[in-house]
C-alpha cells in the first residue's frame, strides 16, 4: 500500500505528462493542441487525483488500515476492467492496457498479502478484526 501511495504521489507530482507518453496519449512531436483541446487540464486534474490517491494509500499503510486496504481491491479490479474494456473498445489505445494491468494486478496482489495476513493471525486477532 505504501509502496504503491508513493509511486501515485510521486508520478502525479513529478511526471504527469510522462504516463501520456508512454500510454500512446501525446501530440505528435511539433504538433499543437487545437483549440478548445483540454488535455493539459485533464492532465492537471488527474495529476491532482493521483497525489490525493498517493497520500491517502501512504496515511492508510501507516496507520495499518486493513479496513481501506479491502476496500481498494474490488474498486481496482473494477478500473482494470473498464479501462481494459476501453482498449479493447477502441476509446483508448492500446498503451493504456497497462493501467489496467497495474490496478488488476495491484488488487490480486493486496487481495492476497491481506488473506496471508488473516491466515498467519492468532485466532484471538480474527475474532476482534
Amino acid at each position: 500500500m505504501a509502496v504503491f501511495g508513493a509511486l501515485a504521489a510521486t508520478l502525479g507530482l513529478v511526471a504527469p505528462d510522462g504516463l501520456l507518453t508512454v500510454m500512446g496519449f501525446a501530440a505528435p512531436e511539433g504538433s499543437r493542441r487545437a483549440d478548445g483541446d483540454h488535455t493539459l487540464v485533464f492532465v492537471t486534474a488527474s495529476s491532482m487525483a493521483a497525489v490525493n490517491m498517493g497520500v491517502y494509500y501512504v496515511l492508510a499503510a501507516l496507520s495499518d488500515w486493513k479496513a481501506f486496504f479491502r476496500w481498494t481491491v474490488p474498486f481496482r479490479l473494477l478500473t482494470c476492467t473498464v479501462f481494459t474494456l476501453a482498449v479493447i473498445g477502441g476509446r483508448a489505445p492500446a498503451g493504456f492496457l497497462g493501467v489496467g494491468l497495474w490496478e488488476g494486478l495491484g488488487a490480486l496482489l493486496t487481495a492476497a498479502a491481506l488473506r496471508y495476513e488473516a491466515r498467519r493471525a492468532p485466532v484471538a486477532d480474527r475474532a476482534g478484526a
